[in-house]
C-alpha cells in the first residue's frame, strides 16, 4: 500500500476583486477552498542502468465528489530528497481513472489483456486517440517546472456518485517509467531507449522488433538494462514518486472541463481514400528524428517539423494548453482551422546540476492560460498540430503530445465567480505565451536556424554528457 502523507490547507478567506479591469470579475472563491494532499507511490528500486516501467493499481487519491485543480509529481529518495534527471531520468508518468468492482482482489497488470477485464471499467480522457494516451494527467522530465493548475472557476470533475455504476468504486492507477543513468556508457542514448544500448531484439511482449526499429519504448521496458561503462559499480536504491494533488469539493460554482490529448503521430484521416469513411485515431506515440547530416537536401535541414490534422467532435472554450516533448525539442503549436494559434508550448532546458535545472534536459514546458472565452474551438473543427525538433543530432523515440482543457462554450450563468485569467510565471522562459500568436516568431526562428553553420548549436540545449 502506498505511503500517505495527507495534509489539508486551511481556508484563507480572501476574496479578490479586480476593480481595475473592464467588466471586473471576482476571483478567489474557489481558490480559498483549495485542499492539498501529498502522497508517495509504492517503492521502486533502481540500480545503475536499470529501468522501471510499472503500473501501480489503487494508488492513494482524495476521495469524494471533487474538482481537480492540479497534479504535480517528482522522483524522490527514501529521505524525500528530489533526485536529479542525470541520475534517474523520468521518461514519463501518468495517472488513469477507472471503476473497480467492490470486493475483488486488486488486479495485476496483464501484458496480454491489459486492464480490459469485466471487473474494471477504464475512464479515458475525452480523446481523441483510440489507442493508448487515456491518462488524466501525465508528463515526463519537465514535470517539476510545468504548471498543471486549472484556473477558476474551472475544474476536472471526478468522484461523482451519480456516475459510478452500482457495486463499483472509483480508483486511480499510476504508471511510472524511469531510467537510472548512473554510470551508463551513453546517457542520452539510454534516455532515448536506443535498442543497441539495451541489447534487446524483442519488445516487452516477446515479439521480435522490426529491422528498422532502432530506439524507443519497445527497447526500454520494465527490468531492461542499459549498458554501463567498463568497471563502473554502483548501488541500488529505493525511490518513490511524490505527487501533490490540489482539489476542491464539487459544487455548482465549478465549471467542468474536458481533457483532450493530441498526438502528432496520429494516423487519422478525415476520409479514407478506399472506403470513403473516416479512419480511427490510431496514435503511434513516438517517432524518430534524423540528424541534418542524414536528412539530405531539404528546405530546412536543421529543423524537423511534423504536422498532423485532427478533428475535434465537440468544441468549447480552451482554458489551458501544454505540449509534451523530449530532448532536442524546439516547441509545439496547436492551430485552428483558420490558422489562428490556439496555444504554443516551448521547452525550457536546464543549465545546472540540481534537481529541476539539469543541463541538457527539458525541465519545463510553457503553458497557455487564455482569457476566458478568448480562444474557442468549434464543433467538428479541424485542428493542426505541429511539433518541431532540432536535427543537430539523431533522436529516437521522441514524442509530440499536446494537452488542452476545454470547457463548454457557454458556461451556466449560475457559476458564482469567474476568474479573468490566471497566468503562471514562465520560470525560465523569457517570452510570455498567453494569448500571443507566435506563428511569425516560429518562422523567424526556423529561418535563423536554417542559416546557421553545421558546427553551431541550433536547438538551445546542451548535449547530455557524462
Amino acid at each position: 500500500m502506498a505511503h500517505r502523507l495527507h495534509t489539508w490547507l486551511p481556508c484563507f478567506g480572501i476574496l479578490l476583486v479586480v476593480l481595475s479591469l473592464p467588466n471586473s470579475l471576482a476571483r478567489g472563491y474557489t481558490e480559498s477552498r483549495i485542499k492539498s494532499a501529498v502522497f508517495l507511490s509504492p517503492e521502486f528500486v533502481l540500480g545503475p542502468g536499470s529501468v522501471v516501467d510499472k503500473f501501480y493499481m489503487n494508488i492513494d487519491f482524495p476521495s469524494g465528489h471533487i474538482a481537480l485543480k492540479s497534479f504535480n509529481a517528482e522522483v524522490v529518495d527514501e529521505a524525500g530528497n528530489p533526485i536529479p534527471l542525470h541520475e534517474t531520468y523520468l521518461h514519463h508518468w501518468g495517472v488513469v481513472r477507472y471503476y473497480q468492482r467492490k470486493g475483488i482482489e486488486v488486479p495485476k497488470y496483464n501484458d496480454k489483456f491489459g486492464f480490459h477485464q469485466s471487473d474494471l471499467i477504464i475512464l479515458r480522457n475525452s480523446g481523441i486517440c483510440e489507442t493508448g494516451l487515456g491518462q488524466y494527467f501525465g508528463l515526463g522530465s519537465e514535470t517539476r517546472k510545468t504548471a498543471t493548475h486549472v484556473p477558476d472557476p474551472y475544474g476536472i470533475e471526478v468522484g461523482n456518485p451519480a456516475e459510478i455504476p452500482p457495486g463499483y468504486e472509483e480508483i486511480w492507477m499510476m504508471n511510472v517509467h524511469a531510467i537510472d543513468t548512473r554510470g551508463v556508457e551513453d546517457r542520452l542514448g539510454c534516455t532515448e531507449c536506443r535498442c543497441d544500448l539495451y541489447n534487446v531484439t524483442k519488445d516487452g511482449h516477446g515479439n521480435p522488433l522490426r529491422p528498422d526499429y532502432v530506439g524507443g519504448l519497445h527497447c526500454c521496458y520494465d527490468q531492461t538494462q542499459c549498458r554501463l561503462r567498463d568497471g563502473f559499480e554502483g548501488t541500488k536504491r529505493s525511490l518513490f514518486m511524490r505527487y501533490t494533488i490540489k482539489y476542491v469539493d464539487w459544487d455548482t460554482s465549478v465549471v467542468p472541463v474536458k481533457i483532450y490529448v493530441f498526438d502528432v503521430t496520429d494516423t487519422w484521416k478525415k476520409v479514407d481514400e478506399t472506403t470513403g469513411l473516416p479512419t480511427k485515431h490510431h496514435c503511434l506515440v513516438e517517432y524518430d528524428i534524423e540528424s541534418f547530416s542524414a536528412a539530405g537536401v531539404i528546405e530546412d535541414a536543421y529543423t524537423d517539423t511534423k504536422t498532423v490534422s485532427l478533428s475535434l467532435p465537440t468544441g468549447g472554450t480552451v482554458i489551458y494548453g501544454v505540449a509534451h516533448q523530449h530532448t532536442g525539442a524546439i516547441g509545439s503549436t496547436l492551430y485552428g482551422e483558420d490558422g489562428r494559434v490556439i496555444c504554443s508550448s516551448i521547452p525550457t532546458y536546464g543549465e545546472g546540476k540540481e534537481a529541476g535545472n539539469e543541463a541538457g534536459y527539458i525541465v519545463g514546458m510553457s503553458t497557455c492560460y487564455p482569457n476566458p472565452g478568448s480562444v474557442e474551438i468549434s464543433d467538428g473543427e479541424t485542428l493542426v498540430l505541429v511539433s518541431n525538433y532540432s536535427r543537430e543530432q539523431r533522436h529516437t523515440g521522441v514524442m509530440g503530445l499536446f494537452y488542452i482543457l476545454v470547457a463548454d462554450a457557454s458556461p451556466k450563468s449560475k457559476s458564482l465567480l469567474v476568474s479573468p485569467v490566471e497566468k503562471h510565471k514562465e520560470l525560465t522562459v523569457p517570452i510570455s505565451l498567453w494569448g500571443i500568436a507566435l506563428f511569425g516568431a516560429a518562422i523567424a526562428i526556423a529561418v535563423v536556424v536554417a542559416n546557421r553553420k553545421r558546427n553551431e548549436r541550433v536547438d538551445g540545449y546542451e548535449s547530455i554528457v557524462m
